[in-house]
């Protein structure tokens, strides 16, 4: 009877996984870069329509600049999410939300030309 509370504790024991991982940096950026494409691209969108649709030569800019970082975060994502030396939260949430921000622009610029 004395054994069978010890057997419980290395039981429980036995279900911790000790790592050496850890979030690497290039990842937490492809996600804040992720971020900030999404943010920026509803800005625009939201000031565009709130003028009557009449886009400002900054907004191009704007979206320009978050194609460029939406890039950048996925080439980051891309690197990291190989490495199995890091946790894979964030890697994978940076190539999820700049796949997303490059949907979004490839969505602007497509229904920008056929309905303009």
């Amino acid at each position: 009877m004395g054994s069978a509370p010890f057997r419980i504790y290395m039981k429980k024991r036995k279900g911790y996984v000790f790592t050496d991982k850890k979030n690497s940096n290039r990842a937490v950026m492809a996600t804040i870069l992720g971020v900030i494409s999404l943010v920026s691209l509803g800005v625009v969108v939201f000031f565009s329509y709130r003028s009557g649709g009449e886009a400002k030569a900054g907004y191009g800019v704007t979206a320009l600049l978050a194609a460029v970082y939406s890039l950048t975060g996925l080439v980051l994502g891309f690197i990291t999410v190989q490495d199995k030396n890091y946790f894979r939260l964030f890697p994978v949430l940076g190539l999820v939300l700049n796949g997303a921000a490059l949907a979004g622009i490839g969505l602007i610029l497509y229904l920008g030309g056929n309905l303009g």
